[in-house]
């Protein structure tokens, strides 16, 4: 029985906005295949990790009788993606299989039962409602998720807190050595001030699957989910739940010591730096003199390297440690012409703002090198 027949475009399209969160191996073989969902006019994609689900929707398709299967999702994909563009792909059932045909090529897939793809509510109550555009949270996840953890034994570590409240939104994310967080004005936020811990996985892929426009992204927060909804997409996710640690003691004030730097030319001299620094370590040491920043590293090979850069700086001379690529994180992730630093003295963390971007601070904390 034919269910759809559409171009190739338009199904890899839908299928790529559902298949980040799907499992290669899973102890449930049904977390492995996505939802396929028809209905007059539209084909719907769902995939769930049981944590994470996503829908997204695909318009105008003609769609021959409502219907729902469920088959691989990485093979479905993989196909689609080795047919030619423009080809005209037609999706079948037949006898509990799914027939992909595209000209003389044809492909059956397995399937398992639509009623079996487990799904979960979003949840009721209490919610917090923001709207904000898709490039505003794309552009402020990517200032903060960086700093993100990665299977730390602090869980509540590995994930983004959102705040929101007194029309204002923050993201912070620290590993524990450095901490990031963003801050962004709210035009509409409907409920009481919220606070969630977003996991690793879903914050990776709102960010992938947000665009650089001016098309809006709603978000709703609960007390153990968060919902976003944007173009033809919407994602539901549960949070982490713990507590974040207090972010604003970390956060340093009064440093005497600033200087402002090209963010580009400082980005390439640690990157030419850190060639040469020690693999394990990767450290680099930044010399500050009158007008002068040195950055300098060396490795157990006694290889050495040294960049210096002309800025203007009348503060202490210092000689501090950090780990270069926690200042090439944030380096490469900002958009800001110049960044500036605020620094205490050799044992004392970091600030690094940037000037055009006053809602963005950066805090790294020193190394012995």
């Amino acid at each position: 029985m034919l269910l759809t027949e559409t171009d190739r475009e338009t199904l890899l399209k839908g299928l790529s906005s559902v298949t980040g969160i799907v499992e290669r191996r899973h102890t449930l073989p049904i977390l492995s295949n996505v939802l396929v969902q028809g209905q007059p006019g539209r084909l719907g994609f769902l995939a769930s990790d049981l944590e994470i689900q996503i829908h997204a929707e695909t318009a105008p398709v003609e769609v021959q009788a409502p219907f729902q299967t469920t088959c691989s999702a990485r093979k479905l994909q993989d196909i689609l993606r080795a047919l030619p563009e423009g080809t005209r792909v037609s999706l079948e059932s037949s006898d509990s299989r799914l027939v992909l045909k595209a000209g003389k090529s044809r492909f059956t897939l397995q399937t398992l039962p639509a009623e079996d793809f487990p799904r979960f509510s979003a949840g009721e109550g209490g919610e917090l409602a923001i709207s904000l555009t898709q490039k505003t949270l794309r552009q402020a996840i990517q200032l903060v998720a960086f700093a993100m953890a990665q299977a730390d034994i602090r869980y509540y570590l590995n994930g983004m807190l959102m705040v929101i409240g007194q029309g204002e939104m923050r993201l912070v994310a620290t590993d524990g050595h450095r901490l990031s967080l963003c801050k962004r004005e709210l035009e509409q936020a409907q409920g009481e001030a919220r606070e969630i811990i977003i996991p690793r996985k879903t914050v990776l892929e709102v960010q992938r699957l947000l665009a650089e426009s001016e098309e809006p992204v709603s978000v709703r927060a609960g007390k153990n989910h968060v919902h976003f909804s944007f173009g033809n997409i919407s994602l539901d996710s549960k949070v982490v739940d713990g507590k974040f640690p207090d972010y604003t003691r970390v956060i340093p004030g009064g440093y005497g010591n600033r200087f402002r730097v090209d963010r580009v030319m400082l980005l390439q001299a640690l990157q030419r730096a850190a060639i040469l620094s020690n693999e394990k370590v990767r450290g680099v040491r930044l010399v500050l003199t009158k007008d002068s920043l040195k950055v300098l590293s060396s490795n157990a090979e006694q290889e050495e390297a040294q960049e210096e850069l002309e800025i203007e700086y009348a503060g202490d001379a210092l000689d501090i440690g950090f780990n270069v690529s926690y200042l090439m994180d944030v380096l490469s992730h900002g958009e800001s012409k110049e960044v500036e630093w605020a620094l205490g003295d050799s044992s004392s963390s970091a600030l690094i703002t940037a000037p055009d971007d006053p809602g963005f601070q950066y805090v790294v904390m020193p190394m012995r090198i």
